[in-house]
């Protein structure tokens, strides 16, 4: 989720949306800021048109391709959640990584691969001692987050408009959440929140349409990379194509906010020294 401040400067549309659903859904869209309208979906958003990573799929072998293919092909049955917190969770996964940018046959399954890891009890091999296990934490989270919605805003998370629920997964990113207090006497809020963005970071870097965005070469073996040195790309990898951007209105934006402040350096969330 990208912490920050409400972005005022968007310019009106040269074309209005046809419908109040249309205007919603342009709102969340990013801006182009030089005619001031939204970027449409696209099936490849990123700094890197035309590539695709399964274009390569002929030099990796069979095991590599199989498991890669899956990913596209294969989506994880919703059998841990229930379809209500299914609904939660997937309002909550739209605000830590937004995919208004693709079209609807592009987006990334999220939702249900954190479901798969749940149901089968797959573990990232620690968990802190301060924490439940993760099928309880991802379940106590999830009211803890309701509550917090309806002490700030006394109406149902699912049902705030985007920015007021990024206000409410913020209070929990900065370990300052206003309500469900014996929800965090449980377990951490500092270890909720790295628990939430490392599932949902995993799953979306791990798809192959994420790697298309990135320009990323794909899986190493068995080809192997051959140009090391000064950032040359390989001979199957496209130049990067940058293009100016800003982020929607509806979201918290272009202001990282770390959490602890000045010479609180013990209260940093390990791993934030970037924008989430």
């Amino acid at each position: 989720m990208k912490q920050n401040q409400i972005k005022n400067r968007q310019k009106p549309l040269q074309q209005a949306p046809s419908s109040a659903d249309d205007q919603a859904a342009a709102s969340l869209l990013p801006i182009d800021p030089q005619i001031g309208r939204p970027i449409k979906p696209t099936a490849q958003p990123g700094y890197y048109p035309g590539y695709h990573t399964l274009s390569q799929q002929d030099v990796w072998d069979k095991a590599t391709r199989d498991l890669i293919r899956k990913r596209v092909e294969e989506v994880p049955p919703l059998r841990f959640f229930t379809p209500e917190e299914a609904s939660f969770l997937e309002a909550i996964c739209n605000r830590l990584l937004p995919q208004d940018d693709r079209d609807e046959a592009h987006k990334i399954p999220i939702i249900n691969h954190i479901d798969d890891r749940l149901y089968h009890m797959r573990l990232s091999g620690y968990r802190y001692e301060d924490m439940p296990p993760d099928n309880e934490a991802y379940r106590l989270g999830m009211q803890a987050i309701e509550a917090i919605a309806q002490h700030i805003f006394r109406a149902p998370f699912v049902d705030l408009e985007p920015v007021k629920q990024d206000q409410v997964l913020l209070t929990i990113h900065q370990g300052q959440p206003p309500a469900a207090h014996d929800i965090w006497q449980r377990m951490s809020v500092h270890h909720f929140w790295l628990l939430l963005m490392q599932d949902v970071v995993t799953v979306y870097y791990a798809h192959p349409y994420a790697w298309d965005e990135i320009g990323y070469g794909g899986p190493a073996y068995p080809r192997g990379y051959m140009r090391l040195s000064r950032g040359q790309p390989e001979p199957w990898e496209t130049q990067e194509r940058r293009y100016e951007w800003e982020a929607p209105p509806s979201s918290l934006s272009d202001e990282h906010r770390m959490r602890g402040g000045p010479g609180q350096h013990k209260q940093q969330v390990p791993g934030q020294s970037g924008t989430h």
